[in-house]
């Protein structure tokens, strides 16, 4: 397997979107300024309020002068006209509004300061542990960080959790107030199996890319951070994605729902319950190794009745060369309630010769 690209960066990661690998590494864990790699973190909690139908994206937002007077990267929206979420949403993930930013946050929380609050605690169950933010813009503020891999984990999680809004990632420009600006993240043009994510820039955090692609079926995601320029970002980001693709693969290894084999429960009124997974099970390895993947059992001796639709009762060992993979538990895929008086004591009886 070839070393990984040596790109200027202070940080980087790249993962299989869909499995979690980690594909490239470089300080992923170090604790840096994200700049507006910031508003992943915003748009996702403003996701999850919509989800939740706290907020629609029909409403109306009153434009605050906090918002309107927000510095940095604009909407350019106008204090005490009102826009919809959807529009402030567009401005925030295209045209990386820090003033669009302010606003949704007020309009989901009430004050920016609540806002992200919500912010941290989304963070943490997404697993965000090297992470905390103090603002939805992602301006410089003390104690406002996170890592590549946090970043990672959190454009996964807007992938996987949000795909219908995901798309918005891959517009390429957006015009509001008569003014068209340009999405910022020029792999959109150069790369056309890349369809997101989003730029950063300040003075502290240098320039910082998280770009997702998808070919063939296999997505990839890259965290860069810390590079000296624009350039040196798509650049590198660029060379993660190519490496990732060349030389790694994912696979399906077993489908949601479908029986990997039956498991003999004692007592219960059918004698084989199935077995399975409740999600595909993927795995990525490095490109060409497939055959040497290996899957191995492990089953108690004896399963006794009743079983619960979803209860483990085995589990499942994924290996390469020896060296393992996934484990990941086997669940009943239907419920197998207690047998008979009759089944009960006939297979107490066998098991008591066995």
């Amino acid at each position: 397997m070839p070393q990984p690209p040596i790109i200027g960066a202070k940080s980087y990661l790249l993962i299989d979107g869909n499995t979690g690998a980690e594909l490239a590494s470089l300080k992923a864990d170090e604790r840096l300024a994200p700049a507006s790699l910031t508003k992943l973190m915003t748009a996702y909690a403003v996701f999850r309020a919509l989800r939740e139908e706290q907020i629609a994206l029909t409403d109306q937002v009153t434009v605050s002068e906090k918002a309107w007077r927000t510095q940095g990267s604009r909407m350019f929206i106008e204090v005490g006209k009102q826009v919809s979420v959807e529009e402030l949403l567009l401005g925030m993930i295209v045209q990386s509004g820090n003033d669009a930013s302010v606003a949704l946050a007020e309009h989901t929380a009430g004050t920016e300061e609540v806002f992200a609050q919500l912010m941290n605690q989304y963070a943490a169950e997404i697993g965000m542990t090297a992470s905390n933010f103090r603002n939805s813009t992602g301006l410089p503020e003390d104690e406002h960080y996170s890592s590549a891999r946090d970043l990672a984990k959190l454009a996964r999680a807007i992938v996987k959790e949000f795909p219908d809004y995901y798309a918005w990632y891959s517009v390429r420009s957006y015009k509001y107030n008569d003014i068209d600006q340009p999405n910022r993240n020029s792999l959109l043009w150069r790369d056309e199996s890349v369809d997101g994510m989003k730029t950063g820039f300040t003075d502290d955090a240098g320039y910082c890319l998280v770009s997702s692609a998808k070919r063939d079926g296999m997505r990839i995601i890259s965290v860069v951070l810390g590079t000296s320029s624009e350039k040196s970002r798509i650049d590198g980001s660029q060379a993660l994605l190519n490496y990732g693709f060349r030389f790694f693969e994912t696979r399906l290894l077993y489908r949601a729902g479908e029986p990997v084999t039956q498991a003999r429960i004692w007592k219960a009124e059918k004698e084989l319950t199935p077995i399975g997974l409740p999600d595909d099970l993927y795995v990525t390895i490095p490109r060409g190794s497939f055959d040497n993947v290996e899957s191995v059992l492990n089953m108690p001796a004896t399963l006794m009745g009743p079983v619960a639709e979803g209860q483990p009762l085995a589990e499942l060992l994924v290996s390469l060369n020896g060296s393992e993979l996934i484990n990941a538990p086997l669940r009943a895929l239907e419920a197998n309630p207690d047998g008979s008086f009759w089944q009960r004591t006939r297979d107490g009886v066998k098991l008591w010769f066995e």
